[in-house]
C-alpha cells in the first residue's frame, strides 16, 4: 500500500501558524514590570525560537526574585488569559492549508518550545480532528534545536519522518526539523533564517498540498 505524500505535516506554533510572540512578549513585558524590571524587545528576539528555559533564566538574570517553576506557571496564565481574550487568527494561508489537509486526511501535529497549553488552544480552532498531537516544552529533554520534539512527534503519529513536512520560522526550529529528517519549509518571522538553512523558503500564502507535492514527492521511475 502507498501512503500518500505527505504522511503528516507538523507546524511550528508562535509565528508559523498564529501570531502569537507579541503576545508572548507582552506577558513577559508585564512580569518584568510587575518587578520594576524592563523586558526590551532585545530580551524578546534574544529568546525567539529558543527554549523555554532560557527565557526564565533570562528574566532572572533581570532581577526577577521568582525560580523557573514560578516564572513558567506565571508566563503559561498570563499568556493564556491573553490569548483567551484575543482575537489571534491563522497567519495567511495557513486555514486553506489546515482545510486542505482535513479533506485529504493528511494528520497534523503543532510542535513547540512553548508550553503545550497555549498551542492546544490553537489545535482546537484547526478542521476538527485535524491535529493529533501538541508536543511542547514540558513534554521533551531536550527542545528545539534537538531533533527530539519532531522526532517524538513523528512517533506519536506512527509517521516516518522521512516523508513529512514541517513548517518553521526560526533558525532553531530550521534545525530541529531538519536533524529530525523532515521536508522543512520556511516561512517569514521575527528572525531571519539564512538562505541555505531549510528545503525551501516559501510565504505563508504559498504554502499548499499541491506546492509540498511539486517540491518533494518522490518521482515514478
Amino acid at each position: 500500500m502507498t501512503i500518500p505524500f505527505p504522511a503528516a505535516v507538523f507546524f511550528d506554533h508562535d509565528g508559523t501558524l498564529v501570531d502569537t510572540e507579541p503576545l508572548w512578549a507582552r506577558a513577559k513585558t508585564e512580569i518584568a514590570a510587575e518587578f520594576g524590571v524592563t523586558w526590551s524587545e532585545e530580551d524578546t528576539l534574544a529568546c525567539l525560537g529558543r527554549p523555554m528555559v532560557e527565557t526564565l533564566i533570562r528574566l532572572q538574570d533581570l532581577g526577577i526574585p521568582l525560580s523557573r517553576e514560578e516564572l513558567l506557571s506565571r508566563l503559561t496564565t498570563d499568556a493564556r488569559n491573553i490569548v483567551s481574550r484575543t482575537d489571534v487568527p491563522f497567519l495567511p494561508g495557513i486555514q486553506n492549508l489546515l482545510d486542505e489537509l482535513a479533506r485529504e486526511r493528511i494528520p497534523a501535529a503543532i510542535v513547540t518550545n512553548a508550553t503545550a497549553e497555549i498551542a492546544t488552544m490553537t489545535a482546537g480552532r484547526a478542521p476538527e480532528g485535524l491535529v493529533h498531537a501538541v508536543i511542547g516544552n514540558e513534554d521533551v529533554t531536550e527542545p528545539k534545536p534537538d531533533p527530539q520534539p519532531y522526532l517524538m512527534a513523528a512517533h506519536r503519529l506512527g509517521v516516518d519522518p522521512t516523508e513529512c513536512v514541517a513548517v518553521e520560522d526560526s533558525p532553531s526550529g530550521v534545525t530541529s526539523a531538519m536533524a529530525a529528517g523532515m521536508k522543512t519549509v520556511v516561512v517569514p518571522g521575527m528572525q531571519t533564517v539564512d538562505a541555505d538553512q531549510g528545503t525551501v523558503h516559501l510565504d505563508h500564502e504559498q504554502l499548499s498540498l499541491e506546492k509540498f507535492r511539486d517540491l518533494f514527492a518522490p518521482r515514478p521511475s
